[in-house]
């Protein structure tokens, strides 16, 4: 007879798999692909800390879709690969110029002070979006002791706010940084629904539009875990492997992180994946712009609806459909869609909201 008390802690199942919220796209699970992929790497030995079969193709992969001289470095999450990032563009003294919203500001506990041992030169906008002329705010004093020297411009493709850049956009923003003698960082958590909005490849608004440096994000597109710092300029950074890990950025096991980047880029899963949630994106905010007392406070250009409605409306849904507010005060909340996003879910939403909006 088995041990009673074995059984109760036996590997099961915690969750209801049909709950359905629109808080995060770090919610969603994993892609049947990206686990079918898992399955492949598995099994045997290989070389550990990056000297692995499938790192050593990923580079193949990510020169593919950024260009002959990227590098990729497969790191643990978002965090880190900016982290690191920012490091590899910067001197103990350097800064970085960034929107006042972006996510290595506000959503990134200091860690990019703290860790990379930088300052974070802000900057307010509207729509979360740098400009020239913005970035000239705080691009000045690089030979004042007193102040941290600005060497990094860092954006966000797309933007804390839902926000897309124009690939003209970026490029004025490239330019203007390196006449300046500064380096460009883009944090691409997202990158794949800011591309699947454009209808351009990756590379238009990356390395041809002069980015030196990109974090890339996967999780939030269907991967399980990992992340990856693709170097753009070899000439513009150094060092990286030495920053990774002593950042702990350093997977011992890196294949099953490099095989899921695989697996996401090698074909056009990537761009399925950001395509379905953009589109689900524009579902739900065509369903709440017909609500009566709810408000689309940003364009919807991707995979996010920032919205202004009641307090005790939201509170109420929030014990149907799990979200966050973004700023609790005004009133106003986020609202993600992400791969596995379906039509039901968001009707389903939308019907929830006209109810609570009702009462």
């Amino acid at each position: 007879m088995a041990d009673p008390q074995a059984v109760r802690t036996d590997a099961r199942r915690h969750h209801d798999p049909e709950v359905r919220g629109f808080a995060s796209d770090n919610y969603a699970g994993t892609h049947p692909e990206i686990l079918a992929a898992l399955a492949l790497a598995d099994g045997g030995h290989q070389v550990s800390y990056g000297e692995d079969d499938y790192t050593a193709h990923l580079q193949f992969v990510m020169r593919s879709h950024f260009g002959p001289h990227a590098q990729a470095f497969p790191v643990f999450n978002g965090t880190g690969s900016n982290v690191v990032a920012l490091q590899a563009l910067t001197d103990r003294w350097g800064a970085v110029i960034c929107a006042e919203s972006a996510h290595i500001n506000v959503d990134e506990c200091g860690a990019p002070e703290r860790v990379g041992g930088l300052k974070l030169l802000t900057v307010p906008t509207e729509d979360g979006k740098l400009t020239p002329e913005l970035i000239d705010r705080q691009a000045w004093g690089w030979d004042d002791e007193h102040r941290a020297m600005p060497q990094v411009v860092s954006i966000a493709q797309n933007t804390e706010l839902g926000t897309v850049y124009t690939v003209d956009e970026i490029r004025a923003i490239c330019d203007h940084a390196h006449e300046r003698g500064m380096k460009v960082h883009l944090d691409g958590a997202r990158i794949a629904n800011a591309a699947a909005s454009l209808d351009v490849p990756m590379r238009a608004f990356t390395n041809a539009a002069g980015v030196d440096i990109l974090s890339f994000g996967g999780t939030k597109n269907g991967m399980l875990f990992g992340e990856a710092v693709v170097v753009l300029d070899p000439d513009a950074v150094g060092a990286m492997k030495h920053l990774r890990k002593l950042s702990m950025q350093l997977a011992s096991k890196m294949r099953f992180i490099s095989v899921q980047l695989e697996a996401l880029l090698a074909r056009d899963l990537w761009l399925r994946n950001a395509r379905h949630a953009n589109t689900m994106a524009q579902r739900l905010a065509d369903g709440v712009r017909a609500v009566d007392g709810v408000e689309i406070l940003h364009p919807v250009q991707a995979n996010a609806v920032f919205a202004r409605l009641p307090h005790e409306v939201s509170e109420r849904l929030q014990k149907r459909y799990r979200f966050y507010f973004w700023d609790e005060a005004a009133g106003d909340v986020r609202w993600m869609c992400s791969f596995d996003t379906t039509e039901e879910d968001v009707d389903g939403f939308i019907t929830a909201l006209k109810e609570e909006m009702g009462r």
